[in-house]
């Protein structure tokens, strides 16, 4: 690599780069580089540089818990790409130093960082990289669904990032176990992808020593964690220290040691990307579709068990009061049954500012009067691009309607009661409209169709849970616990040994003896969610 001044012929750096700004001076002096920042959709791009068409480039996924150094990482790659020595006395920052508020930060929290001008000088390729700050955020689990919800955005616009040469997780050399919360985070982002990028995972240990991490690598074996392994099948990792930046006044020689560290890391990094091949994310769009069904399922499955239930409780009260008063009814035509009508009835969401601000309505069957997305549906444009709409069809509601059937809108079906009075009359024009058939068999015999749709969509769901099995790197993540166990519920229910079995079998297989660890970290950042969103249950959740 190019000594940087030597390159530059002993230009300052704000000459080299006038739209520069010194924010310390020093040594090093510190430069905040000046972007051009672009935003499409619920995405921001920072770039530095300008793109060459028909040039290589890299585009990395950093994923860490606050403070573990990802900004500082950030900005190395920068300086290393830039071809920025311990000698030179000078560092640059891509990151900006800033608190946004949380309003902000939900606006922007994938951020992607692009560095162009420098290929075939210091590195072969420029650099894109996808920032994710948020995950395992103690505001709350809206935030993680966010940030899943952004990078599902960015992977699938045109304007987005449509392969990865490597997802590098952040870890503190500290770190000699996985914490809940870091069990939590790497789980959530494993089951964001498909079994075709497990080779292109890697560590990246920050405020390291230089010494190999044994514990770091023995926990990352521990908690399952799968990702890129060398030739005796240990986790890929890579060095880095946080010291580059420090002022040198004091200490040179450990800083000057510590970039050492830091250089060695960096070019064993860079080098991996250079001989590792790029993975399409077309079986990670799948994934991410599986997972949005899934839940929808779900969802609707709870609606309508939720429904026949108050259908069967409607018909258990007719049955007694007409068993009560059969003699009554023979006399008195006037006899009056009182019960609870179940119906559906519309509800506004408007009052959920939080949710209508990431996500953009609920998508309602108007034929089937169901709801087949909500919360969850990202679509802005047409309602063919929902995520639970295939092939011009919905996979979710009971007669599995066309897109044309459906609405999306700031309301969605609820189901209800009323207390009302049926009378001997009506229930005797009701069953002549019913074309002979006595109310009450009219009713049980709505009640085996629901059943029977209840089943259908309880197989729908079971698989999707075989797809995902077939193509993602984690099945069985933290926020598809309730599902799991929901199918598994219900399946007992319908007394179906060998499909219990099987999601059973991919709870043990994946769970690493971690379950219920970190299924209460899920529990508290679930409760802290529903306070921050006053009281919004969040049923229906992709990846997060």
């Amino acid at each position: 690599m190019v000594c940087f001044l030597c390159r530059v012929n002993n230009k300052s750096p704000q000459q080299i780069f006038p739209s520069s700004v010194l924010i310390r001076s020093g040594s090093p002096a510190v430069y905040q580089l000046k972007t051009k920042k672009e935003t499409f959709g619920t995405l921001t791009k920072v770039t530095f540089g300008k793109k060459k068409l028909n040039k290589p480039n890299k585009s990395i996924l950093l994923v860490g818990e606050t403070g573990a150094g990802k900004s500082t990482l950030i900005n190395a790659l920068v300086n290393h790409a830039m071809g920025v020595k311990f000698e030179d006395e000078v560092w640059f920052q891509i990151v900006e130093d800033e608190n946004r508020n949380q309003i902000e930060s939900q606006t922007s929290d994938v951020m992607v960082y692009e560095i162009f001008g420098f290929e075939g000088k210091t590195l072969p390729f420029s650099l894109t990289i996808i920032d994710t700050p948020g995950y395992g955020d103690t505001r709350g689990i809206e935030r993680d669904v966010i940030v899943t919800e952004r990078l599902f955005d960015l992977f699938r616009t045109e304007n987005g990032i449509h392969e990865l040469d490597a997802v590098g997780l952040v870890l503190k050399s500290s770190v000699n176990r996985l914490s809940d919360r870091l069990k939590y985070i790497f789980d959530s982002v494993m089951s964001l992808f498909g079994k075709d990028i497990e080779k292109n995972i890697v560590a990246l240990v920050t405020h390291s020593s230089g010494r190999r991490p044994k514990d770091l690598l023995q926990a990352l074996e521990a908690a399952d964690i799968r990702c890129a392994k060398d030739e005796k099948e240990q986790p890929v990792y890579f060095l880095f220290n946080n010291c580059q930046h420090d002022e040198r006044t004091e200490e040179p020689e450990y800083l000057k040691n510590a970039d050492r560290i830091a250089m060695r890391g960096l070019s064993g990094f860079t080098a991996f990307l250079g001989k590792t091949a790029p993975q399409k994310l077309e079986t990670t769009l799948d994934v991410l579709n599986e997972r949005i069904r899934l839940a929808a399922c779900i969802q609707n499955l709870q609606d309508r068990i939720r429904m026949s239930e108050l259908k069967q409780a409607e018909i258990k009260q007719m049955q007694e009061a007409l068993k009560n008063h059969e003699e009554n009814t023979e006399k008195n035509e006037k006899f009056a049954v009182e019960v609870d009508e179940a119906y559906k009835d519309k509800e506004s969401i408007e009052g959920d500012m939080w949710l209508m601000t990431l996500f953009k309505g609920a998508v309602c069957c108007t034929v089937c009067e169901e709801n087949c997305h909500y919360p969850g549906c990202t679509s802005s444009t047409s309602l063919k691009d929902c995520e639970v709409m295939k092939d011009g069809r919905c996979t979710v509601c009971s007669l599995k309607c066309p897109v044309s059937a459906h609405v999306k809108g700031k309301w969605r079906y609820v189901n209800k009661t009323k207390r009302v009075q049926k009378s001997l009359d009506e229930i005797r024009r009701r069953s002549k409209r019913e074309k002979g058939w006595n109310f009450l068999e009219k009713l049980e015999k709505d009640m085996k169709k629901l059943k029977a749709e209840k089943s259908q969509l309880l197989e729908d769901s079971y698989q999707h849970v075989v797809n995902l099995e077939k193509i993602a790197l984690k099945v069985y993540s933290v926020s598809t616990y309730v599902q799991f166990d929901f199918l598994i519920e219900r399946l007992k229910e319908k007394e179906q040994s060998s499909k219990i079995q099987k999601l059973e079998e991919m709870k043990n297989k994946e769970d690493g003896g971690t379950r219920s660890k970190v299924k209460h970290v899920w529990s508290k950042m679930k409760a802290v969610g529903k306070k921050n969103s006053k009281g919004l249950k969040l049923v229906n959740l992709t990846a997060a």
